[in-house]
């Protein structure tokens, strides 16, 4: 007698709107429901679209101890992207609810938006458009990324790769993480350094952390009074590792450059005032989107799930 096929539901959107990524995992597991919403999913909606699951490959969706009680049916959960901050995973433990995950799939997409910010910045890119597009012909080069101190918080998959980026630019590269990263530090010509270390003398700071109890909130105002006033804030990690509130006073005292984010305490962010700065550059979480990322975390997603449920090709 044939076992029942399991059946998936699938929420990000940039996975449901992939032709490939759809028809791969339809393969394996032809009961699998796709979000045809274009958003991500929340409340008793998100609920409903996973109540007769019994596997979801999840995004940014917030997954609480609340949701999970409501999913009696659910065994596992193939983690889309890598940051795991929207997981309550001791509630999915309790509930014995296995997760996967991909780490590493989207690393070179997030190091390339941080290098391309840190270019953007140094070169006044950014702010040259907008001046040229309101009628301004303002021709201020700004400065070369070559030979500049980059202050790496984190050094993790994204962190390593962004240093492997830098080599070119003959930087002065400080790392900044929680493991012993000497070894990789030596062989890449980096150094590690204190936190303080690195606040103090970087010209741009990056943040490539996870959120945690211990990171949020933990870049603000005695922070940013420690930087450079010419010094430059990139964050492609999570939102709110930075006090947004803090970090405005800073934009708008003088005490910091400018700043460019891909992430946002509130995502999509609300705070018009925040991104209409002058010395704020902002794109829309979209680091881990490019089209190589979203099939090679996908694809991690699937062989997850595939796993778990032990399908043979």
């Amino acid at each position: 007698m044939n076992e029942r096929i399991p059946r998936i539901a699938v929420t990000p959107p940039a996975f449901c709107n992939s032709p490939s990524l759809i028809a791969e995992l339809s393969s394996h597991f032809p009961n699998t429901v796709f979000n045809e919403k274009d958003r991500y999913l929340s409340g008793s909606e998100l609920v409903s679209f996973l109540a007769d699951a019994d596997a979801a490959l999840i995004g940014r969706d917030s997954i609480d101890a609340e949701l999970i009680r409501s999913l009696p049916n659910l065994k596992m959960i193939s983690k889309y992207g890598v940051g795991l901050d929207n997981l309550d995973q001791d509630a999915m433990r309790q509930a014995s609810i296995e997760l996967r995950v991909t780490p590493g799939t989207n690393r070179r997409s997030v190091a390339e938006l941080t290098l391309g910010f840190m270019i953007g910045l140094c070169h006044n890119i950014f702010s040259g458009s907008e001046e040229l597009k309101s009628g301004s012909w303002r021709r201020d080069g700004g400065q070369e990324l070559t030979g500049k101190t980059v202050g790496i918080i984190g050094c993790g998959n994204v962190g390593q790769e962004l240093v492997r980026l830098l080599q070119p630019f003959q930087c002065r590269i400080m790392v900044r993480d929680i493991a012993d990263r000497n070894k990789f530090c030596r062989q890449m010509g980096a150094v590690t350094a204190t936190f303080d270390e690195v606040i103090e003398e970087a010209d741009i700071v990056t943040l490539h952390v996870p959120l945690t109890e211990k990171t949020e909130n933990f870049i603000y105002k005695p922070v940013f009074a420690k930087m450079k006033s010419s010094a430059f804030l990139v964050n492609t990690s999570r939102g709110r590792v930075v006090h947004q509130g803090d970090l405005h006073q800073a934009l708008t005292s003088g005490e910091l450059a400018a700043a460019a984010l891909d992430v946002f305490a509130e995502e999509p962010p609300t705070d018009i005032d925040f991104l209409q700065l002058p010395n704020l550059w902002v794109t829309p979480h979209i680091g881990g989107n490019a089209r190589e990322a979203v099939e090679a975390m996908g694809r991690a997603a699937i062989q997850n799930l595939v796993e778990y449920f032990n399908i043979k090709k």
